[in-house]
């Protein structure tokens, strides 16, 4: 929702398909395949290409981008980690203006979508 909102306010057209891999391209980000193959290997099994993607972020953006997003990475892991297994709900006022991304990422499928 983040990244929608920022493209929104700059004005700039984000492809979520490309973000989230349904797309070929850059999404309208900045080195975004290089970012968006990262994060594909980071929550991959593949430690080669895990590897490469390593190696194309810091020849496209160095050393401290890729540190960044190893930082990232981590974080967002541990944060769906949590709000899966605790089933934190959206808030209330974020639900109406979500539906669309939600349906488009498959959000809604996510066993922390079930209420008990």
């Amino acid at each position: 929702m983040l990244l929608r909102a920022s493209g929104e306010h700059k004005r700039e057209a984000i492809d979520l398909d490309a973000v989230i891999g349904k797309a070929e391209g850059d999404g309208g980000i900045p080195n975004g395949a290089v970012i968006a193959a990262f994060a594909e290997a980071v929550v991959g099994d593949d430690d080669g290409t895990l590897a490469a993607a390593r190696r194309g972020l810091l020849d496209a953006l160095g050393a401290e981008a890729l540190v960044d997003s190893c930082g990232v990475a981590a974080t967002f892991n541990a944060i769906d980690r949590v709000a899966d297994a605790t089933g934190i709900p959206i808030d209330e006022k974020r639900i109406e203006p979500s539906a669309d991304l939600r349906d488009r990422l498959g959000i809604d499928r996510f066993p922390s979508r079930m209420q008990a």
